[in-house]
């Protein structure tokens, strides 16, 4: 996943993807070198990937099967 000059989030990556992108971009903001223009543009995409892993998971947890009482499987 990445991040449009638009700001908006490609959603053609998968969440372990945008996880594994997450800890690169903390990485980066932990680099004492980084000047604080740069630090804002990684914070803001941090923040759109954190947003699509968000959404990402509610969509997941509202598909999830629970068992009823009668041993039927219904959606969460």
């Amino acid at each position: 996943m990445s991040v449009e000059k638009t700001g908006n989030v490609k959603p053609e990556i998968t969440l372990e993807e945008a996880f594994d992108q997450l800890e690169q971009i903390i990485g980066q903001l932990e680099d004492e070198e980084i000047t604080l223009d740069q630090s804002f543009m990684i914070y803001k995409e941090g923040m759109e990937l954190l947003k699509y892993c968000n959404d990402t998971l509610d969509t997941v947890e509202k598909q999830v099967l629970k068992i009823n009482e009668s041993g039927e499987l219904d959606e969460f």
